[in-house]
């Protein structure tokens, strides 16, 4: 699944595949527990949780740490995961953002440049986001995303929690 860790850009973005060394550039930004406040996880800011966090983006295999591409300040991170080759599909998440960064088109922007990146290898995009994060699940769906069920998910070693799954079709199928 090399391409889950292709370098992306678009205008103010840059994802760059998530390494150990970045971890105190994105616990910087990940330590504001407002950050988390709608999450499921909402103790994320914590270092032991981040800590947790940050393991499991690495293993994933497709994490990014997002850049502001001006600036060259970290944002966030993100990542592809759970990528089913038998229904050409994968699980777009774990995105966190900077407050500076909210209400400035950054996360449609990245989810745009994530989107277009991996329907060139699936045609379903999913989501998982949890039944409280009211704020994700309004920003997915003006993305276009449509609601097609609900999972209990335990994030890497981390406990159940209830999360909705959103999904995405490609409209050129592969």
């Amino acid at each position: 699944m090399s391409w889950t860790q292709t370098i992306l850009r678009s205008e103010r973005i840059f994802l760059q595949p998530l390494q150990a060394e970045d971890f105190k550039e994105v616990y910087a930004v990940a330590s504001d527990p407002l950050v988390w406040e709608q999450h499921p996880n909402k103790n994320r800011y914590q270092p032991e949780e981040f800590n947790n966090y940050f393991e499991g983006a690495l293993k994933s295999g497709g994490a990014y740490r997002i850049i502001e591409k001006n600036l060259g300040l970290t944002m966030g991170c993100t990542r592809y995961y759970d990528y089913d080759e038998s229904d050409k599909s994968v699980l777009i998440g774990y995105t966190f953002i900077g407050r500076s960064f909210w209400g400035k088109g950054y996360n449609q922007e990245l989810k745009q440049l994530m989107v277009e990146h991996a329907f060139q290898f699936v045609n379903i995009i999913r989501f998982h986001i949890g039944a409280t994060n009211f704020r994700s699940q309004r920003s997915i769906e003006k993305f276009g995303a449509i609601k097609t069920g609900e999972l209990d998910v335990a994030y890497y070693g981390e406990p159940v929690k209830k999360n909705f799954i959103y999904e995405l079709r490609n409209p050129i199928q592969r």
